[in-house]
C-alpha cells in the first residue's frame, strides 16, 4: 500500500488564503449588487397637471427612390430651449462627444452644436447659471480629456462627470475583482492600448473601468422661460456617431420639470457638484387646468410604471412598442400574458445589427423577437442602413378612449431597469386624441405600415432568428451583466 503524503503546511496556508480571498471578493460582488441606492434615486415622480406637452421626433427612413432621409426634431427643439434660457440650464447627456467608430454616420455635428449653443448662451448672459452633468466615457473614463467639456470649463459652465462608483454592479463577476484591484489607482492619460472608440490610445486602466458596463445613461435639458421651468426627455444623445438615429422626446413645463430637477440634484449631490438654483419660485402657480399628466420616473421606477401598463391592458387594448433594446424577462413575461388575454401588442424593435460601424449578432432583439411572435406578438423591424432605430417607446390605449404613453432614456433591459444605470423617462397620460398623444400614436402608425411610400420598418421574417446558440446567450448575457444590453 502506497504511503499517503499529508498536505504541506504552505499548501494548507495557500488554500486557506485563496478560500477566504473568494469569500471577500463574493461579499464584495453581492454587497454591491444590493447596497442602498444614493438618495433620490428610483424616484416615481407625483402625477402632475400639464398643459404644455410636445412630442418631438427625429425619423430616418428609406424613400421611394431608395436613398436614405433624415428629418429632425429634438435637438433643434433643445437649441431653441437653451437660447430662451435667461436664469437656469441644465444638461444630463449620456453621450456628449464626436466619437465616430470604425465607419462615420455622421448628419450633424451635434457635440459641437451642442457646446457652442451654451457657451454662446453663457456669454450672452453671464449670471445664467449652467450645469452640464455627463458620463465618464465622454473622458474615457479619465483616459482622455474631452475637448468639449474642456471648452465648457474655460467658458464659465461646470462639468459634472457622474461618480459611477456609487451605483450598484451590473457585471458583478468583474466589478468585484476591479474595486479592490484597480479601482484604488484611477486613471490618466496613456499610450498603451488603441481609443476603443475613435482615434488615439488610451490606458489599459480604460478597458479596465469601461468593462464594468453601467452608465449615467439618463438624457435630458431642463431650462427657465420667464416664471416656468421647462423639460425635455429624449432617448437621442448629442453624440455625431449617433446623429442618424431614429428618436423621440417629449418636451413638457411645469411642476413635473421641478419634479426632474430634483432627480438631477441628486446626481449632483454624489457627484460631487452643488444645489442648482434656477432664480425661480419653488411651488408655481399650478398651470392651467389640463386632462394631461405627466409623471417623472427613474431607475427601476420605469420598469414599475411600464409593468403597470402592461399588465392593465385588457383584451381588445392596444400596446405599441418602439425600441431599441427588449430583453427583461419581467417585460417578457408580461407581454406574453398580455398577449394571452387579448391585448393587440405590436412591437417595433432595432434589428441590432449595428454599432458604430461594428456588426453585431442580432442579440439580445432577434432571440426575443422569436419568443414574442410564439406567443402571438406581432413583430417588425426598422428598417436601418447604418442607424439605429433608438427609441425606449410605448403607447397603451384602451377602450374607454385614454392613453398612456411611456418614453426617455430607458431601453427595456436588467442593466436599465434595475437600478444598475441612472434613467429618466416620464409617463403622459390623458386622452388618445390630446396632441402629444395623437402625434405618438400617429408616429407609429408611420412606422408599422411604411406610410407615404417610407420604409420605416421590415416585416418579421426579414430578420427572424430562431438559433438556439443566440436564445441562451442573450440569456446568459443578460442573467450575468457581462454585455453591453
Amino acid at each position: 500500500m502506497e504511503d499517503q503524503t499529508p498536505p504541506t503546511k504552505n499548501m494548507f496556508s495557500f488554500w486557506w488564503l485563496f478560500a477566504l480571498l473568494m469569500a471577500v471578493l463574493i461579499a464584495i460582488g453581492v454587497y454591491q449588487v444590493y447596497k442602498p441606492l444614493p438618495a433620490g434615486l428610483n424616484l416615481e415622480g407625483p402625477v402632475r397637471s400639464v398643459s404644455n406637452v410636445e412630442f418631438l421626433v427625429d425619423a430616418t427612413y428609406v424613400d421611394a427612390s431608395g436613398e436614405r432621409q433624415i428629418e429632425q426634431q429634438i435637438f433643434d427643439s433643445v437649441f431653441e430651449m437653451i437660447a430662451d434660457a435667461r436664469r437656469f440650464v441644465l444638461v444630463d447627456m449620456f453621450l456628449f462627444n464626436d466619437f465616430q467608430g470604425e465607419v462615420s454616420e455622421t448628419h450633424r455635428s451635434l457635440s459641437t452644436e451642442l457646446t457652442q449653443a451654451l457657451i454662446a448662451q453663457k456669454q450672452r448672459y453671464p449670471e445664467l447659471e449652467m450645469w452640464v452633468i455627463s458620463d465618464p466615457l465622454n473622458n474615457l473614463y479619465g483616459g482622455q480629456p474631452s475637448v468639449h467639456f474642456a471648452q465648457l470649463e474655460a467658458a464659465g459652465i461646470p462639468v459634472v462627470i457622474t461618480d459611477l462608483t456609487r451605483l450598484r454592479d451590473s457585471n458583478p463577476v468583474y466589478s468585484a475583482l476591479w474595486r479592490p484591484f484597480f479601482q484604488p489607482f484611477g486613471n490618466s492619460e496613456g499610450d498603451t492600448l488603441p481609443n476603443p472608440f475613435g482615434e488615439g490610445e488610451v490606458s489599459l486602466r480604460t478597458y479596465l473601468a469601461l468593462l464594468n458596463f453601467k452608465a449615467n445613461h439618463r438624457k435630458l435639458v431642463i431650462t427657465d422661460s420667464g416664471e416656468q421651468l421647462n423639460a425635455l426627455v429624449t432617448s437621442a444623445n448629442p453624440h455625431d456617431g449617433s446623429s442618424a438615429h431614429s428618436n423621440v422626446a417629449l418636451r413638457f413645463n411645469g411642476k413635473a420639470a421641478w419634479d426632474l430637477l430634483d432627480s438631477e440634484t441628486a446626481v449632483l449631490a454624489f457627484s460631487g457638484g452643488h444645489t442648482p438654483f434656477p432664480g425661480l419660485p419653488r411651488h408655481q402657480q399650478a398651470p392651467e387646468e389640463s386632462e394631461l399628466t405627466v409623471q417623472v420616473v427613474t431607475e427601476r421606477a420605469v420598469e414599475r410604471a411600464l409593468l403597470g401598463m402592461i399588465d392593465n391592458a385588457g383584451a381588445g387594448d392596444t400596446l405599441d412598442f418602439a425600441i431599441f433594446y427588449l430583453s427583461d424577462r419581467h417585460v417578457m413575461r408580461a407581454l406574453r400574458r398580455a398577449a394571452a388575454r387579448g391585448v393587440q401588442v405590436r412591437v417595433l424593435l432595432d434589428p441590432n445589427k449595428d454599432a458604430f460601424g461594428r456588426e453585431k449578432n442580432g442579440v439580445p432583439n432577434r432571440p426575443v423577437a422569436h419568443e414574442l411572435t410564439e406567443a402571438g406578438v406581432s413583430v417588425r423591424w426598422c428598417n436601418t442602413q447604418g442607424e439605429q432605430c433608438h427609441s425606449k417607446w410605448v403607447l397603451h390605449r384602451n377602450q374607454q378612449g385614454r392613453g398612456t404613453m411611456l418614453i426617455g432614456s430607458t431601453n427595456f433591459t436588467r442593466r436599465n431597469m434595475h437600478n444598475l444605470n441612472l434613467e429618466t423617462s416620464v409617463v403622459l397620460q390623458g386622452s388618445v386624441d390630446a396632441d402629444a398623444l395623437a402625434q405618438g400614436a400617429n408616429w407609429f402608425e408611420d412606422q408599422w405600415y411604411n406610410r407615404d411610400g417610407r420604409q420605416y420598418s421590415l416585416d418579421y421574417e426579414s430578420y427572424a432568428d430562431d438559433s438556439l446558440w443566440h436564445r441562451l446567450l442573450y440569456r446568459v448575457m443578460e442573467t450575468t451583466g457581462f454585455s453591453t444590453f
